[in-house]
């Protein structure tokens, strides 16, 4: 199953991709993609519903909008791809690097990014990001974890790096500013992807500023993997259904690049994740 989030801002309906093209409504059954629905069985009901029969809307007609409605948590694993942490010029962890974005990061899969004000540093990060499905504490063992994971999606983890490295403390600093997650265009779950034979673990992922490859690397270098990831945080942090984990970037972010290549505004953001789909964003400045 692939569902989404369509609408204006604020406005979005829960939907079920019925093609690539097309989807239909149902808010009828579900009132929307949220904590308390997943807790509540939204996606059993849309298993056993018969969709056959209700009437397509072209994905084109509508905005898409972030696939989960304001998730409670927004939960990053830093230093997860091998290349990536080399040209950081940092060594490998020994365990996942684990922090937070402020969920009100999060905004549609084709919205527009702001670069904030005085900003000469802004990053991009294509990361396949994880949706928890059902409330996850204390699991015995990532094998486990595969049963707490909904689907997956895509993020964008727009990263200030002046405020993350330079100016002390944490890295949410330079993680939480508006508009630095958006995420979609809708959730693949699990099945789904089994159905095409792709797992989650061996997924390509591809990052384009202005046409220009800058990142394009595979799932498969991650240090720590997916059922890993979700496992170990669910050791020190209730996950809840709804909540999302960025799972990490591959090499090519633009502080990687000699010169840096950061973002202006003006640019346009390209970002692919194999089996679940594309995002667009253009980057605008903070007006």
């Amino acid at each position: 199953m692939r569902i989404a989030r369509l609408g204006q801002f604020g406005k979005e309906k829960p939907a079920v991709l019925v093609s690539d093209t097309e989807v239909v409504f149902v808010d009828d059954l579900v009132a929307d993609f949220n904590r308390v629905e997943l807790e509540n069985g939204a996606i059993a009901k849309l298993e056993k519903a018969d969709l056959s029969k209700r009437s397509k809307v072209k994905i084109a007609d509508y905005r898409i909008g972030s696939p989960v409605a304001r998730p409670t948590k927004v939960i990053c694993v830093g230093l997860n791809y091998a290349k990536h942490a080399i040209e950081s010029g940092m060594t490998p962890p020994p365990e996942p690097v684990i922090f937070m974005k402020a969920p009100d990061t999060v905004i549609g899969p084709n919205d527009d990014v702001a670069v904030p004000p005085n900003s000469t540093k802004t990053d991009y990060e294509v990361e396949l990001c994880v949706v928890i499905g059902k409330n996850a504490l204390y699991l015995n063992s990532p094998e486990q974890a595969a049963e707490y994971i909904l689907g997956y999606t895509i993020s964008q983890d727009v990263s200030e790096r002046h405020w993350q490295v330079e100016r002390s403390g944490q890295w949410v600093k330079g993680k939480s500013f508006p508009t630095f997650n958006p995420m979609g265009p809708w959730i693949v779950t699990q099945d789904e992807l089994a159905k095409n034979n792709l797992s989650a673990d061996n997924l390509n992922l591809s990052c384009t500023v202005d046409g220009e490859v800058r990142q394009n690397s595979s799932t498969n270098d991650l240090i720590f993997g997916i059922n890993h990831c979700v496992w170990y945080i669910s050791q020190f942090m209730e996950l809840k259904a709804g909540d999302v984990i960025n799972t990490g970037t591959p090499e090519g972010v633009g502080m990687g690049f000699k010169p840096e290549k950061f973002l202006k505004g003006g640019e346009n953001i390209i970002t692919t994740i194999e089996g679940i789909g594309t995002i667009k964003n253009k980057v605008i400045n903070f007006k």
